[in-house]
Parts: structure tokens; sequence; C-alpha cells
């Protein structure tokens, strides 16, 4: 099984969470680049995303920082 999580921080400090899970590798990875889309043009001051197997092992990772 793999965990898709995605981390939105917004502007006041606080972080909120999605957390996905899918049984195949190939859906986990779809929905990370899906993520990874928004965060990319996102107006939070951080937005990222990551996948892990459901023993917590981390396969990818990719954080979005936009300044003021």
């Amino acid at each position: 099984m793999y965990i898709v999580v995605e981390l939105q921080t917004q502007p006041d400090g606080t972080c909120a969470n999605l957390v996905f899970s899918f049984e195949r590798e190939d859906e986990a990875r779809s929905k990370f680049h899906q993520i990874l889309s928004y965060a990319a043009v996102s107006n939070l001051p951080m937005h990222s995303a990551v996948i892990l197997t459901n023993e917590g092992v981390s396969i990818a990772h990719e954080c979005y920082t936009h300044g003021e």
C-alpha cells in the first residue's frame, strides 16, 4: 500500500494535511504529481507532497515555497 500526504502551510503558520491511500504505486505517483501541479502555482507559503509506503518508507517528496 502507498500513502500520499499533501501538506499545506497556511500564512498563519498552521499546517493542514490531506492523506490518500492507494494499492498501486503508479496510482500514488499520479496523485503526487496532481498535488504538485497545484502546489507549483499555489498562493500558500509552502505546499508539499510525500509518497510513503505503509511501512513508513519515503518514496518521493517535493515542496514548493512561495515568497511574498
